[in-house]
């Protein structure tokens, strides 16, 4: 976030909220509501998402029970605390229509934020107070501390180390759930649900592996209890949601006459479907558009699988065609044939039954929403943390089409522009402004470069891709993309793939 300076006496907060008149606003009273959930994570994804669904259930007059307290847990959050406190925790959520409408809502759900590093003690109060029934969390694919090939909770992680040591301290924001819900049995308070909202394909088991896997460390005893006793849901949640600029705060500004420090902007669509296992009781969220499933497998598969991959495949081969920005790269002809081609050929045959859902319809919507000329959204931000996503949204694909006997070309074309962006990278032949954040980069640099030795280098990381470089139809169909990339480039490489599809 940028040092971004408003004008004094313009900034959104609790006294000022009254005179905005050109924008939809909370017309409940925040004074009468109370915190229900505490959120670990609270970017901009979960602020344009779970928090605008509990804005819209207290709108409606429901519900007010349900406030959300934030809280941060790396260093970097010190930024989002003192935006939380200059504005009275509101923000303005930006909806971008993809014929240039704009449309602001200043959301009031949270209540409070808590920076844990300054204030741990804080955070375990809320997390034993009896009225927080559900603790959820966004803290990307990276945060579940599981290992990237086997998926396991990762024991030897140095966060786990870190907070084993400092039981009262920690980092992650599963030590503080064990912990609090610790307090809690020891308090005779029932245990809180724990929500997980991250783009994980069965994203509450990791949330349940990872609190139990560190319970385990610290009383197996506990562990056994939390087993039987705490709820984790799976849910699939989706909003394309970019990083906040100066831009978005300058228009804000601008046309609306608000000067927030971090707004968010997002696209129109959103969508939350969630499995109903809340013991504690939850908010009704199925009243402002959300979906209660008894499985929710079959719709997260789908959205993991054909958005979540798809954004991975517009990062990397976007970046070797020159683009900055996702609809930049949508504009490319070879690059959307490619995607349409990757989503029916070897995405959607990897799903099951779908109730209730048009998939040619929702690949095409999909195309669409890419294309949004006004989401300025970045194909660094797609690129972050990659090694993460393409582990939990491509490579899985890979693996179920080659026990299926069905194609992997096309998904082994975009691991094939993964390497070959690493590799640009190590050699300084793509722009420094589009490296994303990745804690294997030196990894997947050192491999990616490796290459010119062994073509297959890249894919023989053990820690990223576990067995699949033994796979021989993997294999060969990684090195033969490889090879036209570098003979041929990018576009006759995307045009060749399409022309087989």
């Amino acid at each position: 976030m940028s040092a971004f300076r408003p004008h004094p006496g313009r900034v959104l907060n609790a006294q000022t909220l009254a005179s905005f008149d050109a924008v939809s606003r909370p017309s409940y009273d925040r004074s009468s509501a109370s915190v229900g959930i505490v959120h670990f994570g609270m970017g901009n994804f979960h602020r344009s998402h779970q928090a605008m669904y509990v804005d819209r259930l207290m709108e409606s007059g429901q519900e007010l029970d349900w406030g959300i307290c934030g809280v941060g847990l790396m260093p970097q959050d010190s930024r989002m605390r003192e935006v939380m406190e200059a504005q009275d925790c509101l923000y303005t959520l930006i909806l971008r229509h993809s014929d240039g409408v704009l449309q602001p809502r200043v959301v009031g759900s949270v209540l409070e934020y808590l920076f844990a590093p300054d204030a741990p003690e804080d955070v375990f109060t809320r997390l034993v107070d009896p009225a927080v029934r559900i603790v959820s969390l966004t803290v990307t694919e990276g945060g579940y501390l599981k290992h990237p090939a086997s998926g396991e909770f990762d024991t030897a992680h140095p966060s786990v180390l870190h907070d084993l040591a400092h039981p009262t301290s920690p980092k992650t924001a599963f030590a503080y759930m064990v912990e609090g819900l610790r307090r809690r049995r020891a308090a005779g308070i029932a245990p809180f649900t724990v929500l997980s909202c991250d783009n994980l394909q069965g994203n509450g088991t990791y949330a349940r592996n990872a609190v139990l896997g560190f319970a385990e460390l610290v009383d197996p005893e506990l562990q056994a209890w939390l087993g039987q006793t705490v709820a984790f849901p799976n849910c699939m949640v989706d909003r394309i949601t970019p990083a906040t600029t100066d831009a978005d705060r300058t228009v804000l500004n601008n046309e609306c006459g608000i000067e927030d420090l971090w707004p968010v902007p997002a696209e129109p669509f959103a969508q939350w479907i969630i499995e109903d296992h809340f013991p504690a009781g939850r908010p009704a969220f199925e009243s402002v558009g959300a979906q209660f499933v008894d499985d929710v497998q079959p719709y997260e598969l789908m959205k993991l699988r054909l958005l979540n991959a798809s954004h991975q495949a517009i990062a990397y081969f976007g970046a070797l065609l020159g683009y900055t920005h996702v609809d930049e790269a949508m504009r490319d002809e070879h690059l959307r044939n490619y995607l349409a081609g990757y989503m029916a050929k070897e995405a959607a045959p990897t799903l099951g039954e779908l109730p209730d859902i048009d998939l040619p319809d929702y690949m095409e919507t999909l195309i669409e929403r890419f294309s949004n000329p006004h989401m300025r959204d970045t194909l660094v931000r797609l690129a972050t943390d990659g090694s993460n996503r393409m582990a939990t949204f491509t490579l899985p694909a890979i693996r179920a089409n080659l026990d299926a006997g069905r194609s992997v070309d096309l998904g082994a074309a975009m691991v094939a522009a993964w390497a070959q962006f690493w590799e640009g990278i190590g050699r300084g032949q793509l722009p420094r402004t589009i490296i994303p954040t990745d804690e294997h980069a030196p990894e997947m640099v050192a491999a990616a470069q490796a290459q010119q030795d062994n073509p297959t280098a890249f894919i023989e990381v053990d820690g990223l891709f576990g067995d699949l470089a033994g796979r021989e139809r993997f294999r060969a169909a990684f090195a033969e993309t490889r090879t036209l990339l570098v003979n041929e480039g990018v576009r006759a490489t995307l045009e060749r793939l399409v022309r087989n599809v």
